[in-house]
């Protein structure tokens, strides 16, 4: 008894020194293939196999945390009825397809309560499982980070955490109007990005009423030529999900 117990406490150590923590719990493999009648081959196969699977799925979990979503939101329980006007087909060829290796951008224009932020972050979620390094910010949150880094002379390091970065998430452009000072940091980063890495935007205005909150007309049309030259624009104008929640309580 003390020989295996000598023998599993070598494997630990082994397993923790090559950095292959699954395969301490050999065990139950063990078993099975004992059961099963296993070669050494298929033993050793099914033992790597359990090892790969299981650094992907802890993987996933650090992409999907550094990428802060605020919430979990799933493209499977997306209600895509509510969509009037984009092809269900299209959200999920986005979730498979190779926009981000082909540094192509998602912009999402609608009014409020219509889904975006919910495709948005869902379509994330689908681009950190391809094995991509995403990031969502709202506008507001990115702004301000972007003013504060730079009156602590921290801007170059947020920049080059920008630049690793696969797809950048920019949810709520439209929602408050920006300073000069916080439009010119913004515009910045996303032309920086122009045919370089993907951007996923929602916004609830028309390109054409974006220099409401950027203020200047020539930064507004340079940035709106950059960021469409290549993309996926989805209208997503439709009667707001609350709304409709609001109405089915009173009808019932």
């Amino acid at each position: 008894m003390n020989e295996i117990n000598s023998k599993k406490e070598l494997i630990r150590l082994y397993a923790k020194q090559l950095r292959l923590p699954t395969i301490a719990k050999y065990e139950p493999i063990m078993r099975r293939a004992t059961e099963d009648g296993m070669g050494y081959e298929d033993f050793l196969c099914e033992l790597l196999a359990n090892e790969a699977a299981t650094r992907q799925k802890n993987q996933l979990k650090r992409r999907i945390k550094a990428a802060g979503f605020p919430l979990a939101k799933s493209l499977d329980e997306f209600d895509f009825k509510a969509l009037e006007h984009v092809e269900e087909a299209l959200v999920w060829q986005l979730a498979i397809d190779d926009f981000v290796a082909n540094q192509e951008n998602v912009i999402m224009i609608g009014n409020p309560g219509t889904g975006k932020s919910h495709l948005a972050i869902g379509l994330g979620m689908r681009i950190c499982k391809a094995g991509y390094k995403v990031k969502f910010y709202t506008a507001a949150q990115l702004a301000n980070e972007l003013a504060e880094a730079q009156e602590y002379h921290r801007l170059s390091k947020i920049d080059k955490q920008l630049a690793i970065i696969d797809l950048l998430i920019l949810d709520e452009l439209s929602y408050l109007s920006f300073n000069k000072h916080h439009s010119e940091l913004l515009f910045q980063v996303l032309s920086e990005r122009s045919e370089r890495a993907s951007v996923m935007i929602t916004t609830n205005l028309e390109f054409s009423r974006w220099v409401e909150f950027f203020q200047d007309t020539m930064l507004t049309a340079a940035l709106v030529d950059r960021l469409t030259f290549r993309a996926h624009i989805l209208n997503m104008n439709g009667i707001s999900y609350r709304f409709k929640q609001q109405r089915a309580a009173k009808q019932g």
